[in-house]
């Protein structure tokens, strides 16, 4: 099997929860392009790398998977791999709608699957498909004013379909799509961190409780630093709690398990049974931020086992997770990151890695954002430079996304 890189861009509610992934195809031999040998080769690639590389599970967790169709893998068995509780179909905007296409996407939508159309615009051909055969109508709004939006809002309405606003850039269009009417929405605004400006980002509850249970039985610290990492908030506040009951501390934080020791067992249960009381009880994980922070943090942690940082340091490893954490907190409590870092007691390679992307952790954070920005070309520049063979950071992404789901 070739070496292949799974792109995903989360879909999210209304609520701004995470209800689907898109899963997009980059090959190592051309990195920065999703048509390979056209669309048919690119889809049933992302699908057999999906399946069989890192596992649908790994990939998406409980969420779908829409994939790309062109008219020829449309009307073909193949597409049938895919196990309709699991994923979706979205036709390209290259798919012409004949009664063969309209007929396979009824068979289709009564196996199951969910389908879409990509890039769509009103048309009256098309009513047959709005009524009751898609599900979801993907609209491209660059360049669309909102008396533009609010007419393709109004043409729809009589029809059982979500809407879903594609390529949304800014928290404001989010904003003015979602007053009009849209359903869903997708674009960088969900996929980095500008999606969590000044939102409230609570710990999940169960990974409160779950971290109270181990310290009533007194488990293992390694058991206690596994919990908490289940929480890239717990991990942040964790953090200001070392640096509130340890004033004039002279040794680094290093690592989630350095900063329990350091705090010690007594006074970590007092500071989680407060933190009890503060959770209201909301789970966090459909939240893009959680998702985000998660994955990046296990990517950078990942990472960095591939390096000689790990043999210069024996903490860099649980540095790089703390560094994907935190790279991302400028956008969760809209500060900038020396607000954020001033009072952490970091070492200088991580504020490095933090405020200018230099350094050894600076250079793996890059790549790493520049992968989840779907900048390939570039990740792969960079990964020749750092020597880093291609299938070990698919083998990283996929734990990333495999521990996200709590593989």
């Amino acid at each position: 099997m070739g070496q292949h890189f799974i792109g995903r861009q989360a879909i999210v509610s209304k609520a701004e929860e995470i209800v689907a992934y898109e899963l997009l195809f980059r090959s190592s031999e051309a990195p920065d392009h999703a048509e390979i040998q056209g669309d048919v080769s690119a889809t049933s690639n992302t699908i057999m790398n999906t399946i069989s590389c890192f596992g649908t599970q790994a990939a998406m967790g409980r969420h779908r998977g829409f994939v790309n169709v062109d008219a020829d893998l449309l009307m073909s068995d193949t597409l049938e791999i895919l196990p309709p509780e699991r994923f979706g179909i979205e036709l390209l905007e290259t798919v012409a709608i004949t009664p063969d296409v309209i007929g396979r996407c009824r068979e289709l939508r009564a196996k199951g699957y969910l389908l879409a159309l990509d890039d769509h615009t009103y048309d009256p051909r098309c009513r047959e498909l709005y009524d009751g055969v898609v599900n979801v109508i993907k609209i491209d709004i660059t360049g669309v004013d909102s008396a533009g939006m609010a007419l393709l809002v109004e043409q729809f309405r009589p029809y059982p379909v979500k809407l879903l606003a594609e390529k949304v850039d800014s928290r404001e269009r989010y904003q003015e799509c979602n007053r009009l009417g849209f359903d869903l929405f997708q674009g960088n605004t969900f996929s980095r961190p500008a999606v969590m400006k000044k939102r409230r980002w609570d710990d999940s509850s169960a990974v409160i409780f779950k971290l109270m249970q181990q310290l009533t039985a007194e488990a293992e610290l390694e058991d206690l630093e596994q919990t908490i990492k289940q929480s890239p908030p717990l991990v942040y506040k964790l953090l200001v709690l070392v640096n509130s009951i340890s004033l004039g501390l002279r040794a680094k934080v290093v690592s989630i398990r350095h900063a329990v020791m350091m705090i010690g067992l007594r006074q970590l249960k007092r500071w989680v049974q407060l933190a009890i009381f503060a959770t209201d009880g909301e789970t966090c994980l459909d939240d893009p931020a959680i998702d985000l922070a998660a994955v990046r943090a296990v990517f950078m942690e990942e990472l960095v086992k591939q390096t000689p940082l790990v043999r210069r340091n024996r903490h860099a490893a649980d540095e790089g997770y703390m560094i994907g954490i935190l790279s991302i907190l400028t956008a969760v409590f809209d500060l900038p990151m020396e607000e954020i870092v001033a009072n952490l007691h970091l070492s200088d390679e991580v504020l490095d890695a933090l405020l200018h992307r230099e350094g050894d952790f600076g250079v793996l954070l890059s790549l790493v954002e520049q992968i989840e920005s779907l900048e390939f070309e570039r990740a792969a520049e960079r990964l020749e430079v750092l020597g880093i063979p291609l299938m070990a950071v698919l083998n990283c992404q996929k734990t990333a996304y495999g521990w996200r789901f709590g593989l």
